[in-house]
Parts: structure tokens; sequence; C-alpha cells
């Protein structure tokens, strides 16, 4: 079972609160809003998104690629740092 099925019920709750983001933006650009107010709501929406891209490619790296086997009976502890440092990377990356 993938993580993102397992971790469903937040990223569903995050997609929607994108979703309204983007209705709000939608709803700005019809009402002719000022330009710094649709601005800030595209900003935020981006925020969203890079936070969820964040929490799903650090579940894949988790439970894909770090994952101990049936032969391991526990995960590298030196991978899992790796593991941590390109998470950090990432989200830096992605703010």
């Amino acid at each position: 079972m993938g993580h993102t099925v397992k971790g469903k019920k937040p990223l569903l709750a995050r997609v929607r609160r994108i979703q309204g983001q983007a209705a709000a933006i939608e709803r700005a650009l019809e009402e002719g809003q000022e330009c710094m107010a649709v601005l800030q709501q595209i900003a935020a929406i981006r925020g969203a998104v890079n936070g969820l891209m964040a929490e799903v490619l650090e579940g894949h790296l988790r439970e894909h690629l770090l994952a101990p086997t049936a032969a391991d009976a526990e995960a590298d502890p030196a991978r899992q740092q790796e593991a941590d440092q390109v998470m950090r990377l990432v989200r830096s990356y992605l703010k």
C-alpha cells in the first residue's frame, strides 16, 4: 500500500484548501480586485502546492526508498540521516 493511500485524509485536506485558494483567485479576477491582492493569493497557493509536494515527496522517500526490507530489521541510520538532509534541502528549495 502506498503512503498516499495511508495518509490520504491529511493530503486530501491540503488539496481541498488549495482548491479553495484557487477559487478565491478566480473570484478576485472576476471581481477585478487589485493586482496586489491577486498576487498575494497566487503566492499563497504556490506555497500550499509546494508544501503538498514536499509532504508527498518525503513520504515517497521514506516509504519506498528507505523502508527496511524483510532482510533488514531496521533501516540504516546513515541513510535515514542522509534522507533527512535531502528533505531539509528540498523543503528549503520549495519555500
